[in-house]
């Protein structure tokens, strides 16, 4: 979130559209009241989640701009969003931003869509998306890069579209959840709409183990 979805100290070195009725294909309608339904939040409350919302919208998929929800209080661990959720730590879509560098110098920030029950590779993520290499990326690397503090980092609502790359143990799940821009947070999404959202590449660049933050 870091709501699902940030950045982890302890990394180890180193398109789903919307169905006629409305909903978001692979993932069931919002037919139930969680206990936190009336947390539900105007997409005007936060800058970072109403632009996270518009961008959602704008890219027809109005049902997930509608689901977007707030949680009762900050969720900043994988662990911590599936059980406020109610559902499998590995549906998580923790949002993972690092800072690459191409072979000449360049740097850029990397986007890294995990499963919330994996641990981010950076060696084989350099290798799937073309980098020399890719490092832990401190808070104000993130910001800059996607307008968004980590906890709360978003899969898209940033400056300009970052490369990404999408855990496909995601696709394990009809229904997964990332953050919305803020700690508290979340929208509902699947493999298929996160690839399409942000343009990601699919490889798998995850092992086991939980990376603690989202």
């Amino acid at each position: 979130m870091s709501n699902v979805c940030s950045n982890d100290s302890r990394i180890a070195p180193g398109a789903g559209g919307l169905n006629p009725g409305g909903e978001i294909q692979g993932v069931a309608p919002d037919t139930t009241t969680p206990a936190w339904s009336h947390n539900r939040m105007s997409s005007h409350d936060h800058p970072a989640v109403a632009k996270v919302t518009a961008a959602l919208a704008e890219a027809g998929h109005q049902a997930a701009a509608d689901r977007v929800r707030m949680l009762p209080a900050e969720v900043r661990t994988a662990a911590q969003a599936a059980a406020a959720l109610g559902v499998p730590v590995g549906a998580i879509a923790n949002s993972l931003v690092f800072r690459a560098r191409t072979a000449d110098g360049k740097e850029a920030a990397l986007l890294a869509l995990t499963s919330g029950a994996h641990r981010a590779r950076e060696s084989r993520m350099a290798e799937l998306a073309g980098f020399a290499e890719v490092g832990k990326a401190d808070a104000a690397f993130v910001r800059e890069h996607t307008g968004q503090a980590i906890g709360g980092v978003a899969p898209i609502g940033h400056p300009v579209r970052l490369v990404t790359l999408v855990d496909p143990a995601l696709r394990e799940y009809p229904e997964v959840w990332a953050a919305a821009g803020h700690p508290k947070s979340i929208f509902p999404a699947t493999f298929d709409l996160l690839v399409e959202l942000t343009g990601g590449i699919a490889g798998a660049f995850a092992g086991e183990g939980e990376d603690g933050r989202l």
